[in-house]
């Protein structure tokens, strides 16, 4: 076979891959699903109709503190990897993979949308940005804050010989006030307890339907331009 003839057909091939990769990825899936809806007003929002919202997000118990920055925020995600190596090859290995959410609110000028999050069977599909990172290696110390961390994780930072092991870490969090869009089915709801800071007996509520989830993500991405928002 012409050897040009192969270097095209696997050149199409890495092409291919990159594209469904790109694709498929959380971020672009949730964007393409996102762009097709309207923005709506949370005031205006009619029961059992798919709609998105975007507003910023405030707590309605106690935050959670994201395990490295400390902000304080409703949602948060961890990845820490370390290298492992066999031979001549290496490969980052998941160590700790934490995801933790809580019932929040989207507030829109003065409104607000109750989010109820569930974990088992999972109700929602997310995107995060990456919002801090931190790493070790050999010749890399770890800042005292990320040792702490890894230590509150069992997490041993040092190999033979005294050396760092080569770890990496990942945070993304949704932070109290910052803004996100979300979307799902909505429904109306009686507030059978009262909540801090809201005075209504109602609230507005997105829940998942059969196979559609509700939508979150911080992306900004997903955000109106700045002089369309609410």
């Amino acid at each position: 076979m012409n050897p040009i003839f192969i270097i095209i057909i696997a050149a199409c091939v890495i092409a291919l891959i990159i594209f469904l990769v790109y694709f498929y990825s959380p971020k672009t899936i949730i964007l393409r699903r996102l762009k097709k809806l309207r923005y709506s007003r949370i005031g205006s929002l009619q029961s059992h109709k798919y709609a998105k919202i975007e507003g910023k997000a405030l707590n309605v118990e106690e935050p959670l503190i994201a395990p490295l920055s400390k902000r304080r925020c409703v949602y948060y995600k961890i990845n820490i990897q370390k290298k492992v190596k066999s031979g001549k090859s290496s490969h980052w290995d998941t160590i700790v993979n934490e995801e933790i959410i809580q019932d929040f609110f989207v507030e829109q000028s003065g409104e607000r949308l109750l989010i109820f999050p569930k974990k088992n069977p999972k109700n929602y599909y997310d995107y995060l940005v990456t919002d801090k990172t931190a790493n070790s290696g050999t010749f890399n110390d770890p800042t005292p804050e990320f040792k702490t961390l890894l230590n509150n994780y069992n997490i041993e930072t040092e190999g033979m010989f005294g050396f760092n092991k080569e770890i990496r870490y990942t945070e993304s969090i949704i932070e109290i006030g910052e803004r996100i869009t979300v979307a799902g089915f909505v429904e109306w709801v009686e507030l059978e307890n009262p909540i801090a800071d809201y005075n209504y007996s109602r609230v507005a509520s997105l829940t998942a339907k059969d196979k559609t989830k509700i939508l979150i993500t911080d992306s900004p991405d997903a955000l109106r331009p700045k002089q369309g928002r609410a």
